[in-house]
């Protein structure tokens, strides 16, 4: 439950935050900045914050009732408060889960699967969707987390998954894996562009519009909303989200995946035309604009060291980040 403070560090795991390391080369961008200059400013909108406790927050019932649009269950407050606890909101809208995906059998790791990636596999904008990626694919990159080739590098806070991919049995694991892959992929989120964007603040590690209704300008970013963010912090499966991104993105990241740029070479040469990947390659059509930016980001900056990622890792290092923002513009834009 997003609102009281839970194990939040499972999320950052899970989006793989991390400090910044010396770059590859690339091209530098029109403006003049330097590759590294860019990087470090696109960690303040493709990385979550974690913002410091509200001591004037309200506080909340135990006993109040919850309930999400659409859905016949319901929660007490303090069931959504348990720690590691996942509420299906929508059991029918996925195959029965193996519990290694909704039960937390006993302290310590592992955690189930459910508490960052949803029940569905739905994930949120911190973590990944891994619902329909492939079963290969899913357990090649928890081979590399095992093998300290993700998230070895970053801060404690950031090293959950390596902890879960290390603790979790091998069964566990193959249970898991064909559960996921099995389901069917569906996008939830809408692709806006646009020259202004709400302000928001960070809370519980998603952007929220703040309350006052004021707009900026977006710059240089991809800003990823919940629509709803009640339904984000009850850990609603169905939750969909906006991503505003730059004018123009959704064009330029079509060119870029059609034909590449400069020295990278064109995304659907291994995505597939229609970015749907392949057994081994990841789909990134429909999927959240903000997560495929920063893994573009963690390519770049060798968070992801496996041998399986170096291609991904030339790949990034020949792209600015606009270039990334307009690729994954362009890949969340498009229906799986």
């Amino acid at each position: 439950m997003r609102i009281e403070g839970r194990k939040w560090t499972t999320l950052i795991s899970a989006a793989l935050l991390c400090w910044v390391f010396p770059l590859v080369a690339a091209s530098t961008p029109a403006n003049g900045e330097s590759p590294n200059t860019q990087i470090s400013a696109a960690e303040a909108w493709a990385f979550p914050q974690v913002p410091p406790p509200d001591p004037h927050a309200p506080k909340t019932d135990p006993a109040r009732i919850i309930h999400v649009a659409g859905s016949t269950r319901s929660y007490t407050q303090a069931q959504l408060d348990v720690e590691h606890f996942v509420p299906d909101w929508f059991p029918q809208d996925h195959l029965a889960a193996p519990s290694i995906v909704t039960v937390d059998r006993h302290p310590g790791w592992p955690w189930p699967c459910a508490e960052c990636h949803m029940v569905n596999g739905a994930g949120v904008p911190a973590t990944a969707q891994i619902m329909g990626l492939p079963k290969a694919y899913i357990l090649e990159q928890i081979a590399a987390f095992r093998h300290g080739q993700r998230g070895a590098s970053a801060p404690r806070t950031t090293q959950d998954m390596a902890d879960e991919a290390r603790s979790v049995s091998d069964d566990d694991l193959r249970l898991a894996a064909d559960y996921f892959a099995q389901l069917k992929f569906v996008p939830h989120t809408r692709v806006v562009e646009t020259a202004s964007v709400p302000k928001t603040h960070w809370k519980y590690f998603v952007q929220v519009p703040d309350q006052d209704g004021a707009r900026e300008p977006i710059g240089e970013r991809i800003v990823e909303v919940p629509v709803s963010f009640d339904d984000y912090q009850y850990n609603n499966d169905r939750t969909r989200y906006i991503a505003y991104v730059p004018p123009g993105s959704i064009a330029r990241g079509a060119v870029i995946a059609a034909s590449g740029t400069g020295a990278a070479a064109a995304c659907e040469s291994c995505h597939g035309a229609k970015l749907q990947g392949t057994d081994l390659i990841p789909p990134l059509a429909g999927r959240s604009p903000t997560y495929i930016a920063r893994e573009l980001i963690l390519f770049r900056t060798g968070q992801r060291s496996n041998p399986e990622a170096a291609p991904m890792r030339l790949e990034a290092s020949q792209l600015t980040v606009n270039d990334m923002i307009a690729v994954a513009a362009y890949a969340g834009s498009r229906k799986p």
